[in-house]
């Protein structure tokens, strides 16, 4: 047995050893082409002078929220964005040429970073790390359109990386300073809050989600001690009705029904009812579900209270990478496929999680890399049309029956003990 178990060790670490260089030898390749996008493809205006506008009016001393505007229409992001959008103007003088520069380091630290998240679960081939650097409309995102975005999914995806090494409060604080940037990082909140229900202590969880809190208060101070209601109003409002005509999504969609509240509240159900569902009989399978798990640690924390034995946190046993990794991408992919509206640089909200998903369904891996570029397809249609739109609702509800139909990982690192008492026997 232990032969065997050397063996499974030494073949495990060579799988990663292979996958290490593999994505280092891409991140060089990509980073050329990075040079080569900034250096010879057009920029593309969009929202850059927007942003800088906005930049311009807070570092003159506008405090009102209301009153922040750019060409595009009135600031909707937290104050976060103000800081880093001030950042990049101090660093680039407000240009669009190093700012470029600027958001093409900043692509290749985010690949680095979702390399670093895809090598630790260990779970898809190591050929499948280049699907990461195939996709157009990405590096466009990116190097040509410089959207808001790109630091959200960064920090997003560096949140996501400490979580792996079980650093909740640190993951919590970046999490709150990526949703500080675009509210959109919200989608994966329910799933993270499931997590740390599952790997930590009440006490620890409360006190990381008060750090968040008073990190968005510490960030919004300026705005709050001046004009409270016009910061919070515009900068977390969750009821905002996008144009139809930029969505790739719901294109099929008559404008009528696309703007009506009917529509948003059914999407809205449709959301949370999948949500329930997943966390239910997929993410607490092996707690026995959702109210079992709630139940079991509202009841030792209560024994605690009482002094009553229970375990320690640091007795809890630390969830497993790819059970951390597949609850805050399928609950992020739930909170994509009932988004009302996506525009094109929303893309960066869930493309880097795409592989992942397809290799956790059941599917083949032709079908696997048919619905990849299937839906790289689709987010390179432009403007969108009914087709487009069609096919890529089609494509994402597909992944998503096949991440249902997926078994349940076992949540925690310590191997499954009924499948170890079955190896023992065998």
């Amino acid at each position: 047995m232990r032969s065997i178990e050397k063996k499974r060790r030494a073949l495990s670490g060579y799988k990663i050893s292979k996958a290490v260089a593999f994505a280092s030898a891409l991140i060089i390749l990509d980073a050329i082409l990075v040079s080569l996008i900034v250096a010879f493809v057009p920029y593309t205006k969009i929202d850059w002078d927007a942003y800088i506008s906005q930049v311009d009016g807070f570092l003159g001393g506008e405090r009102d929220y209301s009153e922040l505007k750019g060409d595009t229409g009135p600031l909707v992001y937290p104050a976060g964005f103000l800081y880093v959008y001030s950042a990049i103007k101090f660093v680039t003088g407000g240009q669009v040429f190093p700012a470029q520069i600027l958001f093409g380091i900043l692509y290749i630290v985010n690949l680095g970073i979702i390399f670093l998240i895809y090598v630790k679960t260990d779970l898809l081939p190591w050929w499948t790390l280049s699907l990461l650097c195939l996709s157009k409309r990405i590096h466009s995102i990116f190097m040509l359109r410089l959207f808001n975005d790109c630091f959200a999914m960064t920090l997003l995806h560096a949140s996501l990386a400490l979580l792996l090494y079980q650093k909740w409060h640190l993951a919590l604080l970046i999490f709150s300073g990526a949703v500080s940037i675009k509210m959109n990082v919200l989608l994966y909140a329910p799933p993270l809050l499931l997590l740390m229900w599952k790997g930590m202590s009440i006490m620890g969880l409360l006190s990381a989600l008060l750090g968040a809190g008073l990190l968005q208060i510490l960030f919004g101070l300026p705005f709050l001690l001046s004009h409270p209601v016009a910061y919070i109003s515009r900068a977390f409002n969750l009821g905002r009705v996008f144009i139809h005509f930029w969505s790739v999504n719901f294109k099929f969609v008559p404008e009528e029904l696309f703007v009506s509240k009917g529509f948003a509240s059914a999407l809205l159900a449709l959301h949370l009812t999948l949500l329930l569902l997943f966390a239910h009989y997929k993410w607490s399978k092996h707690e026995g579900g959702l109210i079992h798990l709630v139940q079991k640690r509202l009841h030792n924390a209560m024994q605690k209270s009482s002094h009553q034995s229970v375990p320690s946190e640091s007795s809890y046993r630390p969830l497993s990478k790819e059970h951390i990794v597949t609850l805050m991408f399928v609950g992020n992919f739930i909170g994509i496929m009932c988004a009302r509206s996506l525009h094109y640089q929303f893309y960066s909200w869930y493309f880097f999680s795409l592989p992942f998903l397809l290799w956790k369904t059941p599917f083949p891996t032709p079908l696997r890399l048919i619905l990849f570029f299937g839906i790289e397809f689709c987010w390179n249609v432009y403007p969108s049309n009914t087709f487009s739109s069609v096919l890529l609702f089609c494509l994402h509800l597909f992944i998503l029956w096949g991440l249902w139909i997926a078994p349940s990982e076992y949540p925690t690192s310590i191997e499954n003990p009924l499948n170890k008492r079955k190896n023992n026997m065998a």
